[in-house]
């Protein structure tokens, strides 16, 4: 994103500059907009499958489907982009940080509702993980292309983490019972 300019943007958008800064104040403002505004649409375009999610592998499922799209689409990339812009644009950072809040908050609000009663929710930092899972799938993108192959079994072992707080969920009140004392004694 660095080199964007004003002139640049104009151009592409067949208008004069200064409504750029009219309209946004600055180039980094702008840049924050748009993101925040293609975010908000995507995000509202994947509402209901997030609605849906009953389990852990379901929603890495949505997350797979999803992080396809966006890939194809070109938009994980410009959220890649505009992150890393954001690590030395604390004017950019800001906006950039509450755009990635709005895939977060959608996982969030899955991960609480997929979590409830197992005893992994006792002791999983819900906001961290819905964190944890956001960046992963943008540092996936990221990571595939340079490997592909390292890319599918980062998400091979994902799935195996989902499929063992499956089974965790479905022991017996016995073992649930054992499996949150030592949870418990571990904290």
């Amino acid at each position: 994103m660095s080199g964007t300019s004003a002139r640049t943007i104009a151009a592409a958008a067949g208008v004069n500059q200064a409504l750029v800064f009219y309209h946004f104040g600055s180039v980094d403002d702008l840049l924050g907009a748009a993101c925040r505004q293609a975010t908000e649409q995507r995000v509202a375009h994947y509402a209901d499958r997030f609605a849906a999610v009953t389990s852990l592998r379901e929603l890495l499922q949505v997350g797979r489907t999803l992080h396809a799209a966006e890939l194809a689409q070109g938009n994980v990339s410009v959220l890649a982009q505009m992150l890393a812009a954001a690590q030395s644009n604390e004017r950019l950072a800001e906006p950039i940080r509450a755009t990635f809040a709005l895939w977060t908050g959608e996982i969030e609000t899955v991960l609480r509702r997929v979590l409830t009663g197992s005893p992994i929710a006792e002791v999983a930092d819900v906001p961290g993980l819905a964190q944890a899972i956001s960046a992963a799938f943008v540092g996936l993108e990221l990571f595939e292309g340079v490997d592909a192959a390292g890319g599918r079994r980062s998400m091979e072992a994902i799935d195996q983490l989902a499929v063992l707080v499956e089974v965790m969920d479905e022991l017996g009140p016995l073992a649930t019972r054992v499996l949150r004392s030592k949870i418990k004694k571990r904290l």
